[in-house]
């Protein structure tokens, strides 16, 4: 319903009659034409003959992606639309599916001097971190290791006050999960506040979000700028996770899941260095206290192994990360080129000692052509996190700037 309302108020404001009362709008779009492909682990543990899981082996995806906004005086209205179709194929057959969703929209009124109201459905997601952001409970994996993923926000009501330019606090009801098949229920009806400090070379935030059926959700993140080429950022948080999955060190014992995980602290440390050319090197640690200890993960691919049913749990309810602790480096380049852009990835979980390598290439064909390139191996065995589904993937594509 709220997205409905949304369609329809862009379709007002970029109307000639609201053109007329000075509203100011803008829009613009990328067509995107991709195809991929995976080579599944053949003797995966978790998931056998792919009987599991199901995943596509191959893909052909056509999608647009449109930003719109227009605004006057007070009010603001900005919109993020997605229209997919994607064919799949794996050895069970094709699926074929069609998708029309936004992913992001907002509705915003300044209230008075340093206050606003706003509705919609927005990506909260914070922090420098690169690879996992322990700072936000609704986006632990913020997409910044994957250039070709779309994150859908959360249908949210908030009051914003912004005194200054150093203070600012978000006061917000999230309603639900943008998508409930990706983030389940356990974020509706739930309350976050969140303030931020600002100065000429630091930045902070403390967040603390409350739902009905989970303990406080606390965190904190922070960035530090050394000086123009380096800087230094963290993120901490302390919280309970729903349906955890008990993977005890005797293989013997069976999984159990408890309706509530102890409760556990996250934290990631990093630094971030830019070159005279304009290249960025990032390096990053993250230890997540609600993933397995090297004991706890070699019996979790133990028992999986046994059954599939149990594999079927195990890769059903497993932690967000198996492992505890993770070196992550990125290396990319100029933003500023126009010639085009690429990233380079290295992932290494240091409990299981598995890794991964990916990249992502584009380059400029044209004013407005791209094409572009994905691709990601896998370091790792059945019994590793790494390794336990796939060994590597390729994705080759265009885009297209409209209009």
């Amino acid at each position: 319903m709220l997205s409905r309302i949304s369609l329809l108020l862009l379709v007002y404001c970029i109307s000639p009659a609201a053109a007329e009362e000075a509203w100011r709008s803008s829009w613009d779009a990328t067509l995107y034409g991709y195809a991929g492909h995976m080579a599944l682990r053949e003797d995966s543990v978790l998931n056998p003959g792919n009987q599991i899981a199901r995943m596509a082996q191959s893909s052909d995806t056509a999608e647009l992606r449109m930003n719109a906004r227009a605004e006057r005086e007070a009010l603001r209205f900005t919109a993020r639309g997605i229209a997919s179709k994607r064919e799949q194929r794996n050895g069970f057959g094709a699926q074929s599916n069609h998708d029309a969703y936004l992913s992001q929209w907002q509705v915003r009124v300044r209230a008075a001097e340093g206050w606003h109201l706003a509705a919609g459905r927005d990506v909260l997601n914070w922090g420098a971190a690169q690879f996992r952001s322990p700072s936000s409970p609704f986006y632990f994996d913020n997409g910044r290791s994957d250039p070709m993923r779309e994150l859908t926000g959360m249908d949210m009501l908030k009051l914003s006050w912004t005194p200054d330019r150093a203070l600012s606090a978000n006061l917000m009801r999230i309603v639900r999960a943008g998508d409930e098949q990706a983030q389940g229920t356990v974020w509706r009806d739930s309350w976050l506040l969140k303030m931020d400090l600002r100065g000429d070379d630091w930045a902070y935030g403390l967040v603390a979000v409350h739902a009905p059926h989970l303990p406080g959700f606390y965190a904190a993140h922070g960035q530090w700028t050394v000086s123009d080429a380096a800087m230094l950022y963290g993120e901490l948080s302390s919280s309970v996770r729903r349906d955890a999955l008990q993977s005890p060190e005797d293989a013997a014992l069976p999984f159990t899941v408890q309706t509530q995980s102890p409760r556990r602290s996250t934290a990631s440390i990093g630094a971030a260095y830019t070159f005279d050319n304009g290249q960025t090197l990032n390096a990053e640690y993250l230890h997540d206290g609600h993933g397995y200890s090297a004991a706890q993960q070699e019996s979790y691919f133990a028992r999986a192994a046994t059954a599939p049913v149990l594999a079927g749990l195990a890769l059903g309810l497993a932690p967000r990360l198996l492992g505890r602790d993770y070196l992550h480096l990125v290396w990319q380049s100029n933003l500023m080129e126009s010639e085009g852009y690429w990233r380079l990835m290295a992932t290494r979980n240091l409990t299981d000692h598995s890794g991964s390598l990916s990249g992502y290439g584009e380059h400029t064909l044209s004013t407005r052509i791209s094409a572009f390139v994905v691709g990601q191996y896998a370091f790792g065995d059945a019994r590793q996190e790494a390794g336990a589904l796939f060994t590597r993937s390729l994705t080759l594509g265009l885009k297209v700037a409209l209009p």
